[in-house]
């Protein structure tokens, strides 16, 4: 689930990769050339991996396996929570129980603070050198770095290149005007033009929320105004734009938007039953899986009129693996992590099997292998029409997320007005600053 930053360069997304994790929890690491450091040594080593991105479940279990044929006497044993759980509240339970993972995830920013006295410090880690400028600064603090970064992601209104040309449309909305005439083409050719999966806190909380941030002059300066108490949800020129956008998703798209979760969401488009969602590169392995045949690509997410403002993608890094400081098998989890970015099989497995955009500059990025959707992730890159991830900034992290989609989840079901929408974000933003 991705991203929050400054505009992707050329070279950060075409040569990319990623991966890290590591530890366990505990007492104190030992030193290098203790029982459990390197390779030297006798190893009877379990490293806890507690992850969210379900749709790699399966092919990193196989990469761990391959960890531990190179490495005798070294078990990964991983945990996932994800796809409409709330990770954040699993993971501090795991914590609060004692069963503290040795790797796990952190998106940084506001999740960084928040669970930074558990962190070690990879600044020293060899792969730093290949990190993309842009995962670096959301891991960040006072100079030292916490996390290494999974992948480079992005999302939008995933399209149906079959269904458009069905339709008769032959230029690609890129405003919000045209937007709702190629869906208006659709409909009246007996297609569905959306289907919403608004069921996912996320998809809301996170995702489309965050294109109103993203699209102010500047992110981070409305964002410390929201925190000063100078700027307003109320009255903002591009969340009263954005709900344009939110109202047109709603008129043109599935009428059980409130009950259609993730997987369904991907599978309707998948097998056809809408031209458009919104989502992200993340689902090309279901998708592919779903109908191998599929023809898909990227449009922006539009809340005007003005081509250049919203011709744009939203792209940035989901999340990142971190390792508990306190873990005794610090070292061995450590050379994990280094190994995921650079052995041979670690790279494979990040482009080929995960689908990953790499978010490290040692790992090409080969776009056959990776598929359309990172294709066009990799083109608006290269042009610099990239939008900034900004909910990892928010106050509360997943707690205000949740706290967005409900109220947006209410606006669905015409239970709040769009002014009492926007007065509820801003009652949640004031109660969860600091």
């Amino acid at each position: 689930m991705k991203k929050k930053f400054a505009v992707l360069g050329l070279t950060t997304v075409m040569l990319a990769s990623l991966m890290a994790g590591c530890a366990k929890s505990g007492t104190p690491a030992p030193e290098a050339g203790g029982s459990n450091a390197g390779s030297g040594g006798a190893k009877n080593v379990t490293l806890k991996m507690f992850q969210f991105k379900v749709e790699i479940a399966e092919p990193l279990a196989k990469l761990a396996a391959e960890y531990e044929k190179e490495n005798p006497g070294v078990k990964i044993q991983i945990d996932t929570v994800g796809g409409g759980s709330d990770y954040g509240a699993a993971l501090m339970a795991k914590f609060n129980s004692g069963d503290k993972p040795d790797i796990f995830n952190n998106g940084g920013f506001s999740d960084l603070d928040k669970w930074i006295e558990h962190l070690e410090d990879l600044s020293d880690q060899p792969w730093v050198k290949d990190m993309v400028a842009v995962a670096k600064e959301p891991m960040t603090k006072d100079g030292k770095l916490y996390g290494q970064p999974l992948n480079l992601e992005g999302y939008g209104f995933l399209y149906n290149k079959d269904l458009f040309a069905q339709a008769g449309i032959t230029e690609l909305p890129k405003t919000l005007s045209q937007l709702e005439a190629a869906a208006q083409k659709l409909q009246d050719k007996g297609i569905q033009p959306f289907v919403n999966g608004y069921g996912e806190w996320w998809v809301l909380g996170n995702h489309f929320v965050n294109i109103p941030f993203a699209q102010q002059p500047d992110p981070n300066a409305f964002i410390d105004g929201l925190n000063k108490g100078t700027a307003k949800f109320q009255g903002n020129a591009a969340f009263e734009n954005w709900v344009k956008l939110f109202d047109l998703q709603l008129k043109y798209g599935n009428k059980n938007p409130l009950q259609t979760d993730y997987k369904t969401q991907v599978t309707e488009f998948a097998t056809g039953k809408a031209a458009m969602t919104q989502q992200g590169n993340w689902t090309q392995l279901q998708l592919t899986q779903t109908n191998p045949n599929i023809k898909v690509g990227f449009l922006p997410m539009p809340i005007s009129d003005d081509p250049a403002a919203n011709d744009k993608l939203p792209v940035g890094v989901p999340n990142n693996w971190v390792i508990n400081k306190n873990s005794p098998n610090k070292d061995e989890a450590k050379k994990f992590l280094n190994w995921l970015v650079t052995s041979d099989i670690g790279k494979k497995y990040i482009t080929e099997e995960f689908k990953f955009i790499p978010a490290f500059t040692n790992i090409p990025a080969d776009e056959k292998i990776l598929g359309p959707l990172a294709a066009d992730i990799i083109k608006y890159s290269k042009e610099n029409k990239t939008l900034s991830w900004n909910w990892f900034k928010f106050p509360g992290g997943e707690a205000s997320s949740q706290k967005f989609a409900a109220t947006m989840q209410a606006y669905v079901a015409k239970q709040k007005t769009k002014d009492q929408m926007f007065d509820e974000f801003q009652k949640t933003w004031d109660s969860l600053k600091k």
